[in-house]
């Protein structure tokens, strides 16, 4: 070996050609790379592989645990989704006349209003409980003491849907009604016998009317059977005997275990045949203290007693509040809550009244109904079928029953 000009014993050479290699090797130590007697290479390749296999654990774990809790979230959202499910049935206190707001899972549902006096109260009945969009309002007939409060509601809350049996009726209530409607760009729907709708995750059934037909608007009465988890309520307006039995021959389902006993719990209305068919626990009766029909009759309430149904009545005890968790019911009164509400407590009609209404009719050339403003003769079969408390009976000429405003009868042509 030359180095410079000096020759090299090999000797010398080995020395120095050895003393470098270690210096390089030296070098690639200090520098991290691999270095003889480190490792072997069949190691470095299991301790990457081990690695490798340790991430691939970590993340599967991971995985299996994310996995774990998402189902553990979905069981906490369904749980808390059937927790915060709910129904309430409000029967409100508006007199001799019908109010009842149903709630369920955060929608809404009024069932006529009162009277129009009644207007202020269903507006604050609305603003205290901050209902300010109802889904559903129900017009269940066009007579005063279930149309004249709904212009109040319509006042505070935004509707979506409004029902009716008719689109136009006589009577200032009904204009105000039909005027509120407008502002808010709606219309009257009128439903059918069978129609089935949604309110949250109860079911409404419309059942009534059946016959548009009748003379009398008590009997053209919306009737709505609503349907929460395994509880029922059934809720009748003014319907009478004739639209009862309408309903009956039709086929419905009616076994409810909650009655709104129809027309104030008038005579006319609540049969043995229908109560046989709706086979209620509860009844409610949405009834004035002190009213001139005699309601809730004797009858009625002999009736709902001898069916073993336990009686509720806002002229006793005020705003009457139904809740269901869709197994059972709860009952709250505003006040007067273990009343005899069985009790005959309306006073019946005395021998001197009697009287003098028997001298009307003798005396009387024609029968007006207050809420058709239609007259009749008083042999007209219309009359027997009219309420009681629309009747007026009027001595004096045609012509001046027809400046009155009143129209003369299709049938009888008076």
């Amino acid at each position: 070996m030359l180095i410079g000009r000096k020759r090299m014993s090999w000797k010398e050479g080995c020395i120095l050609l050895t003393a470098a290699m270690m210096v390089c090797l030296a070098g690639c130590k200090s520098c991290g790379d691999f270095a003889v007697g480190d490792y072997s290479a069949g190691q470095e390749f299991e301790a990457v592989t081990e690695k490798a296999s340790l991430f691939s654990k970590d993340k599967n774990e991971t995985s299996a645990e994310q996995k774990v809790s998402a189902e553990n979230e979905m069981k906490r959202t369904e749980s808390s989704s059937e927790q915060e499910s709910y129904f309430e049935a409000h029967f409100i206190d508006v007199g001799q006349a019908d109010a009842a707001l149903v709630l369920c899972d955060g929608e809404a549902m009024l069932i006529d209003g009162g009277n129009a006096a009644d207007s202020d109260l269903i507006y604050s009945y609305l603003r205290y409980r901050s209902l300010n969009h109802l889904r559903y309002i129900v017009c269940t007939h066009a007579e005063e003491d279930h149309v004249g409060g709904l212009a109040g509601a319509l006042n505070y809350a935004a509707a979506d849907t409004v029902f009716c049996p008719v689109t136009s009726a006589n009577g200032r209530a009904f204009g105000s009604f039909r005027n509120y409607l407008e502002k808010q760009g709606l219309s009257i729907t009128v439903p059918s016998a069978g129609d089935v709708f949604m309110l949250g995750s109860a079911e409404v059934q419309v059942l009534g009317p059946i016959n548009m037909d009748s003379s009398e608007p008590n009997n053209t009465s919306i009737v709505l059977r609503v349907v929460y988890g395994e509880t029922s309520f059934l809720f009748t307006g003014d319907a009478e005997k004739e639209e009862e039995e309408d309903i009956i021959a039709a086929g419905y389902t009616l076994d409810s275990d909650v009655l709104k006993v129809g027309h104030h719990g008038g005579a006319s209305s609540t049969t043995e045949l229908f109560l046989q068919s709706v086979r209620p626990l509860y009844a409610v009766v949405s009834v004035g203290a002190g009213n001139p029909y005699g309601h809730p009759a004797r009858e009625t309430l002999s009736r709902l007693s001898d069916a073993g149904v336990k009686l509720y009545r806002t002229d006793m005890q005020g705003d009457i509040i139904c809740t269901s968790d869709g197994k059972s019911l709860q009952f709250s009164a505003e006040r007067n809550a273990d009343a005899d509400t069985m009790e005959f407590a309306a006073e019946e009609p005395s021998q001197e009244e009697i009287a003098k209404t028997n001298a009307a009719l003798d005396s009387a050339d024609y029968v007006l109904n207050k809420n058709t403003k239609v007259f009749h003769y008083l042999s007209c079969s219309s009359v027997k079928q009219m309420n009681d408390k629309n009747k007026v009976y009027y001595t004096g000429t045609r012509d001046e029953v027809i400046e009155l405003g009143y129209n003369p009868c299709g049938k009888c042509h008076p």
